[in-house]
């Protein structure tokens, strides 16, 4: 019986200690989570996430004046701006570094304009920069696009190009594809993506350079009647798309050059530098650039009793109706309703994301400060706390949980906020910087959020309003912010 006993007492032993450990660790599990329910009830203090000091925007603000610029280094005032605020960095001539809030604005673009082409039922794709010279020597582009037309070989000798436009590749794609029908026309497919253009002299910045982001779009129809009405489809959404930006483009006639085609036409965006001279009719809606006009003429070819005035545009949009002139080449085909197999009528399309977003800075910036539309601005609102160690520095928890209100009132405002956490310096040096950048709202807060009613001084930057808010008219004003 001893002997069975202590074989027993052990196994015993060991349950004991491991109930006991069991029984002290769920004690102090216990313990740990009524502690933290006690804390979640205690105030929470909430951090900024997005501050100014910790954004990657290596900008010269205070240093890099009108007066300290090299002659000829700068040739407009968006690429001054640009690069002042840190948006962009030159590295070969005509190609620049995109920075975070550079790369910010032109994503709000691009889902601007998805929405837009979505919306006319176009479909995204991706096709490859690097592209045969067999395709282009088939449509005959090889040789009229000249020195502009980035060439190179490959280890095997083979020729190949970067793609400054898509029309050879799409029109292979779609000639492959042996089964489309008529039923599934119009087809409207788009990219956007790098494209390459071997300027002789880039200049203006992103306004002409060697590399650049564009939209381009391609379309497939049964017949010139439906290309038409496809046509006029994509101007329409491209006239919307600059009215929601805010942009007062002019739709003009121009000159199909070497994409070719039957009919085309330019949006433009007047501008003093602008480099494409217009002429607009005081009188109709007539309008067309100078070099598809006949010279030395003063009255309206359209209703022939307005006066034509000459004006200057940076060209931001340009449509073509190509008719058959590369799906002949190509034999890009669709079945017809016989089942017999036609050539599609096509149409391309472009827009300059890069050159856009420029030349909306251009038009209006002024030669101090940066004024984006709205819908595209980095960030929407910057939060100014007061400075650390002055007499108003109590307000600046205040200042923290405004942002954590507006990101959770407004959802639209989520990872649109930033917080000039730079309380080392003045909020008149913040402001200024905040003025530069050109957030479409500043938010200072101040002494008049430690009053009895708080108060908010909030600076409109696209009208230059100075206007003192409660918290609730402050998200009542922000609540109509547009974002995408």
């Amino acid at each position: 019986m001893e002997s069975l006993l202590s074989k027993i007492r052990p196994g015993v032993f060991q349950c004991l200690h491991r109930t006991s450990v069991l029984l002290r660790r769920s004690h102090s599990e216990s313990s740990q989570n009524d502690a933290a329910a006690a804390a979640s009830t205690e105030p929470r203090a909430f951090k900024p996430t997005l501050l100014v000091s910790r954004l990657y925007q290596p900008s010269s603000l205070r240093d890099m004046g009108l007066d300290t610029l090299v002659p000829g280094e700068m040739t407009c005032k968006s690429q001054r701006l640009m690069q002042q605020a840190g948006l962009i960095h030159p590295s070969n001539p005509g190609c620049y570094y995109y920075l975070p809030a550079m790369v910010r604005s032109m994503e709000k673009l691009m889902r601007v304009i998805d929405q837009e082409m979505q919306m006319i039922g176009g479909q995204k794709i991706d096709m490859p920069s690097l592209c045969s010279a067999e395709l282009w020597k088939a449509s005959e582009r090889w040789d009229l696009m000249g020195n502009e037309l980035f060439r190179l070989k490959d280890r095997q000798g083979r020729d190949y190009c970067l793609a400054p436009t898509h029309e050879e590749a799409v029109t292979t794609l779609i000639a492959h594809q042996t089964s489309l029908s008529y039923r599934q026309l119009p087809l409207l497919l788009y990219q956007i993506t790098r494209k390459f253009r071997d300027e002789l002299k880039p200049k203006f910045g992103l306004l002409r350079g060697r590399e650049f982001y564009m939209k381009d779009m391609y379309s497939f129809d049964m017949s010139e009647e439906s290309a038409f009405q496809t046509y006029e489809s994509v101007c329409e959404a491209y006239t919307r798309l600059f009215k929601r930006l805010g942009l007062h483009c002019v739709q003009v006639q121009a000159d199909t050059g070497n994409i070719g085609g039957k009919l085309s036409h330019e949006f433009q965006l007047p501008a003093e530098i602008g480099e494409d001279r217009l002429l607009v009719c005081e009188s109709c809606s007539f309008s067309a650039n100078l070099e598809t006009v006949i010279s030395n003429r003063s009255d309206c070819p359209q209703c022939k009793t307005g006066t034509m005035v000459e004006s200057r545009g940076i060209e931001v949009g340009h449509t073509f109706y190509l008719g058959k002139k590369y799906s002949n080449v190509f034999n890009a085909t669709f079945s017809n309703a016989q089942g017999k197999y036609s050539v599609a009528e096509m149409g391309c399309y472009g827009l300059g994301v890069t050159r856009i977003v420029a030349a909306a800075i251009e038009v209006m910036s002024t030669k101090e400060r940066i004024c984006w539309p709205g819908l595209i601005a980095p960030y929407q609102v910057c939060v100014i706390p007061p400075k650390k160690g002055s007499k108003e520095d109590k307000a600046a928890v205040l200042a923290e949980e405004l942002v954590h209100t507006l990101g959770e009132t407004l959802p639209g405002l989520r990872g649109e906020v930033v917080f000039d956490d730079r309380t080392q310096m003045t909020i008149g040096k913040r402001l200024k910087d905040a003025s530069k950048l050109g957030y479409p709202y500043v938010v200072v807060v101040g002494h008049g959020a430690l009053e009895e009613t708080p108060s908010y001084e909030v600076i409109c930057q696209q009208t230059g309003d100075k206007i003192f808010l409660s918290k609730d008219g402050l998200l009542d004003l922000l609540v109509r912010v547009e974002t995408v």
